[in-house]
């Protein structure tokens, strides 16, 4: 499964978790690169994100190598981990959120 489609899928289980968000850490071009996800909206806090809805919010290139599930909605200065770090695949093969 491509980086591409793992977000996409997580986008739609985060549509049916409206009080959960996902964070997603990687590389992109030898920078650190984080991807949230809340309520089935994707958005980069470390690159810049394509206006168009319908573009990926994943660089090229970029590798995605952890994922944590946080109470949502999110406060950065005290996020509460729900669950993670882990893979993101096993983000998304959790049958409870």
């Amino acid at each position: 499964m491509s980086d591409l489609d793992l977000v996409q899928q997580l986008e739609e289980r985060s549509r049916l978790a409206p009080d959960r968000v996902v964070r997603l850490t990687g590389m992109v071009a030898g920078e650190s690169f984080e991807l949230l996800i809340f309520r089935g909206f994707s958005s980069s806090t470390t690159h810049p994100t394509a206006f168009d809805p319908d573009a990926s919010v994943l660089p090229d290139g970029t590798r995605l190598d952890s994922a944590e599930l946080l109470e949502g909605p999110l406060n950065p200065a005290n996020s509460a981990v729900m669950a993670g770090p882990m893979t993101p695949m096993d983000l998304l093969a959790q049958a409870s959120w």
